[in-house]
């Protein structure tokens, strides 16, 4: 009988129970492509938030690199305060190596041309490295400083063997110099010399603007510190810091097992900066804070801002619902009065109202899915210039949030049902 009464019930106001429907619809097709955004826009902002620049520095124990990377006069290093190049594949051998975009080794010096000592910096542009389970991987500066601009051409990496190394020349250097692309310079270093031809020159807002960049092998042949490196900037995909990990900063001895392995298993730019220096021997690495809190705050700000349209969806679906299901109930209040005369308990009536506020969030539910999902690829490929994933387990969320949506809405108006008298409702009082 209940199901009789249902199926007549959705057969007689389809009009109503599409609208129904298509409330729930809008609001579940919405919360869905909010939902599928929240999940994948972390890494997708991440991404995009490497325009900073790497967020991790790994530099020798032996020595402060900071000094020597913004400004001062490079020093002459000895072996020990370097880090062994060959070491630098490990940096994709760690826990969260998948979360590693990239990385570049810095080696500064200074050498003479024309008579003029001359800043360089080696490092490398798209340089292939072997790493553990990667084939033709390439990492540098191409990759980790997405905020370089050069007007010309990055230098050719790997340097061929009989082929002229190339070099870009920073712009405040250019200025200085007069010296531009094309130009061919002679470079004199203390373990000898090397001709170097400008590809093109660099903007980029820092010191890399008065100096020589080239790739590192050149500039380890001209300095005679062959397989070293100086510093290495790392760019890192990172989650956005929290209590657990502030805790850990101050004071990582201090967690518990438990902490520190929550710790350890979360992409927290600590964490990371942590394993990284178990894996390089010899050095000490430490997060760039101002990168890494600035993915933070913007991640954070994002995330906040989708729940909350998230929830004021919710919230003017569910207002919705119990218009449409109150304006249902006073147009069935006859219906509703003889169900009472004829000895149907107030909780049989209720129960035929619920399930059809479950059958109306189900099938908006299952519709505003489909819709979500495409709404959510339109998102990704209008913000990112590629289609956000859309995770499976979104599809249960917004089928139960859509049901508990109809069913809210359903019990403002539910209750009104207890104060319908059938005689006055069958007189029309």
């Amino acid at each position: 009988m209940l199901w009789r009464m249902l199926r007549q019930s959705w057969c007689k106001n389809i009009r109503r129970k599409s609208l129904a429907v298509l409330t729930v619809f809008l609001a579940a097709g919405l919360i869905s492509a909010l939902l599928a955004v929240s999940i994948d826009i972390g890494d997708k902002m991440a991404r995009e938030l490497k325009s900073y620049g790497a967020n991790i520095l790994i530099e020798p124990a032996g020595q402060a690199a900071m000094p020597v990377m913004f400004g001062q006069r490079a020093v002459p290093l000895s072996g020990e305060d370097l880090i062994d190049e060959s070491e630098l594949p490990s940096i994709k051998d760690i826990f969260w190596r998948n979360n590693i975009v990239g990385f570049a080794p810095l080696l500064n010096g200074e050498v003479t041309v024309n008579n003029t000592q001359v800043p360089v910096l080696g490092t490398f542009f798209s340089q292939p490295v072997n790493v553990p389970d990667e084939t033709d991987y390439h990492t540098g500066q191409e990759v980790i400083s997405p905020y370089w601009r050069v007007a010309g051409q990055y230098p050719q990496e790997p340097v061929a063997a009989g082929r002229q190394p190339e070099a870009l020349i920073g712009k405040q250097l250019a200025q200085r110099s007069g010296w531009k692309t094309g130009d061919v310079l002679t470079l004199k270093g203390d373990h000898g010399t090397v001709s170097v031809r400008i590809s093109g020159v660099l903007t980029s807002g820092g010191d890399e603007e008065g100096r020589l960049v080239m790739p590192l092998a050149v500039v380890q042949q001209l300095l005679g510190l062959t397989g070293k490196v100086q510093a290495v900037r790392v760019s890192a995909l990172t989650v956005p810091e929290n209590a657990l990990s502030r805790r850990a900063r101050d004071n990582l001895d201090g967690l518990s097992a438990a902490d520190y392995d929550r710790w350890y298993c979360t992409a927290f730019v600590s964490s990371i900066a942590h394993q990284l220096e178990e894996a390089i021997s010899g050095s000490v690495v430490h997060p760039i804070w101002q990168v890494a809190a600035s993915e933070g705050v913007v991640i954070e700000k994002i995330q906040l801002l989708l729940a909350v349209v998230t929830l004021a969806a919710l919230a003017a679906s569910a207002m919705g619902i119990a218009s449409l299901m109150t304006s249902t109930i006073m147009e069935r209040a006859r219906e509703i009065g003889l169900m009472k005369a004829l000895g149907a308990h107030q909780w049989q009536i209720m129960l035929l109202f619920y399930l059809e506020a479950v059958m109306s969030g189900a099938l908006g539910g299952l519709l505003g899915c489909v819709a979500g999902w495409g709404l959510a690829k339109a998102i990704g490929m209008m913000l990112f210039g590629v289609p956000l994933s859309f995770a499976w387990v979104v599809v249960p969320c917004v089928l139960v949030i859509a049901i508990l949506i109809a069913v809210i809405g359903t019990w403002f108006p539910a209750r009104r049902i207890g104060k319908l008298y059938p005689v006055e409702v069958l007189y029309g009082n």
